[in-house]
């Protein structure tokens, strides 16, 4: 077995982090690969190290003075590197060659914001007394920006024959040798790479919870933690609202059938959740017929009637075509024999809804517009919901018993999530009511 292993910035906050870090990764052997993030924020109010480069990055772009929020990048690792004894790591120096760069104006801002990953890959390594491999060496993008997998997993093959090796995520190179990172919170996809490349057995990515929960637990306390989620559950709830893993972690891992596992480096013990393709793990370890329930406010209703609309050839395409033109997409679109209704997300329309209404009224020349403001979709996610009976009624069984009328309904045609409309005030209600009966 071969464990790649991710840790993320609350992870790695300061020195006592780091001796957990240490005592989970010498507690099991197969983890050879270890992913980190840069120091994440130690306390409420706290700043993340890179929140503060980007600060220096900008500051220094202007050609004003970055040293106040430098003395506080410099204080972290030194308070790190002094607490654990790692005068190996030769922090100071390293610190003085990134001041200098962003002094002379040299350093872009994606090389100073990967400094992060690199100087907490550097002490890890020191305090595990195990190679430290730059990201730079084996994370390859396209002219375009775009990961390059193929050149990645080219430049990467040597790390299969490495025993152990401690790698910053979060970026890469381009073509021309200069930094790139990825979009934020992309260690979690440097550590899907490297799963993938080491042909690791299964991916874990350490954080500061147990693992997903199976609702917002600002809105339902009593939510329960996942147990285990398929990836194609994970990308439904993650469209939904859910806060998750960063999107592009997934596919690396996806397309080799390497399992991941969220767990929480402050309770090692706790299970995690499992993230799987479909097959003997899942069956193995899911319970019940819900994976999770998210939702999201914000969206807006358009219903167009016209008598025998399902005969008007191309109605639907003219409705499209009037969206595309304002670059807009829709997330739904239910319809009937006499109406239609599209769904859209109320920042995509900020400030169209008058030109929409009138081409609509113009081009398709319906019967009656109808538009409905604060609306929230909420999904409720599954893929036991497929073959079960009964799991429509048992859903609006419970809004209606909270006093909740639906606006809208739609089921996907796989079966695996069915998304309900409720008015905006609703959506707690809604949603702890959904919860209830599924999850309880």
């Amino acid at each position: 077995m071969v464990k790649t292993a991710k840790f993320g910035g609350s992870s790695l906050s300061d020195a006592g982090q780091f001796q957990k870090v240490a005592a989970i990764v010498r507690a099991d052997p197969t983890r050879r690969f270890i992913v980190v993030s840069a120091p994440g924020k130690r306390f409420s109010g706290d700043d993340k190290i890179t929140d503060l480069l980007y600060r220096c990055a900008a500051l220094a772009g202007r050609r004003e003075d970055f040293s106040a929020p430098f003395a506080l990048i410099r204080d972290r690792y030194l308070s790190i590197e002094r607490d654990l004894g790692l005068e190996q790591a030769h922090m100071e120096q390293a610190l003085g060659q990134i001041e200098a760069a962003l002094r002379s104006g040299t350093a872009s801002r994606d090389f100073v914001a990967s400094r992060g990953e690199y100087l907490c890959a550097r002490l890890m390594a020191a305090y595990l007394g195990v190679p430290m491999v730059d990201a730079a060496e084996l994370i390859c993008f396209e002219p375009d920006g775009s990961l390059d997998m193929g050149a990645t997993e080219r430049r990467s093959a040597f790390l299969q024959d490495m025993p152990m090796a401690v790698i910053p995520g979060f970026y890469g190179t381009m073509p021309d040798g200069s930094v790139r990172t990825f979009s934020r919170g992309g260690s979690d996809i440097t550590g899907a790479i490297v799963a993938r490349v080491v042909h690791a057995t299964e991916y874990e990515n350490w954080t500061d919870v147990d693992g997903f929960m199976m609702a917002d637990p600002r809105i339902v306390p009593e939510a329960r933690v996942m147990h285990a989620v398929s990836y194609e559950e994970l990308r439904e709830l993650s469209y939904m609202g859910a806060s998750v893993l960063h999107e592009d972690s997934i596919f690396p891992v996806r397309e080799a059938r390497i399992p991941i596992r969220v767990r929480n480096t402050n309770r090692p013990e706790a299970g995690g959740t499992w993230i799987v393709n479909e097959g003997t793990l899942m069956k193995e370890h899911r319970h019940g017929l819900v994976a999770g329930i998210s939702g999201r406010k914000g969206f807006t209703m358009i219903t167009l009637t016209k008598e025998n609309l399902h005969r008007q050839v191309g109605f639907g395409y003219g409705l499209l075509k009037i969206l595309d033109r304002h670059n807009i997409s829709f997330e739904s679109m239910p319809c009937g024999i006499d109406n239609l209704t599209v769904i859209l997300n109320d920042a995509d329309i900020k400030g169209k809804m008058d030109i929409l209404y009138h081409e609509i009224r113009t081009e398709l020349k319906p019967d009656t517009v109808e538009i409905a403001s604060s609306i929230a979709l909420i999904a409720t996610v599954g893929r036991g919901m497929a073959r079960t009976a009964g799991v429509a009624a048992r859903l609006f069984t419970a809004l209606s018993e909270a006093g909740i009328s639906s606006r809208i309904i739609d089921q996907s045609p796989k079966e695996m999530n069915l998304i309900v409309g409720v008015d905006q005030r609703d959506f707690e209600t809604a949603v702890r009511a959904i919860y209830r009966a599924f999850c309880q």
